[in-house]
């Protein structure tokens, strides 16, 4: 048997203003940006660039309890993870274009890893590789 994640739905306020942070500021690629009519939505999917597994959904929140819940789909904890392979590069590179980090880079045993917010207050870790050990 195989499986893995396809996909993680991400509860958005606008399709447009998701697509624009997830596009511009981040870096991700759109992979998929379909109108279904008969749901009267759109089927929208980001990946990180080279990502090669699973992509995030952007579901625009349509009901009013959908809506209580952009931006803090994990009740305030972090809830998303995304591994670069070089984090000062990307760490750099999302402040000059804006990014909040709500906490600073810090070295752990596992790597360097910031915390951030989307668009929406969503937290993320930016998590780099751990330092390689002297040979």
């Amino acid at each position: 048997m195989i499986q893995r994640l396809a996909h993680v739905a991400l509860v958005v306020t606008d399709y447009d203003e998701a697509i624009r942070f997830y596009t511009e500021t981040l870096s991700f690629d759109l992979i998929e940006d379909t109108y279904l009519p008969d749901q009267d939505k759109r089927w929208v999917l980001v990946s990180p660039p080279g990502g090669q597994s699973c992509n995030l959904l952007l579901a625009k929140a349509s009901t009013d309890e959908q809506r209580t819940y952009v931006g803090n789909q994990a009740g305030g904890r972090v809830f998303l993870f995304l591994q670069t392979d070089d984090f000062w590069r990307d760490y750099e590179q999302m402040r000059q274009r804006g990014v909040r980090f709500v906490r600073e880079p810090v070295e752990q045993a596992y790597g360097t890893v910031a915390v951030f917010a989307d668009l929406y207050g969503n937290l993320w870790d930016l998590l780099g590789p751990a330092p390689q050990p002297a040979t």
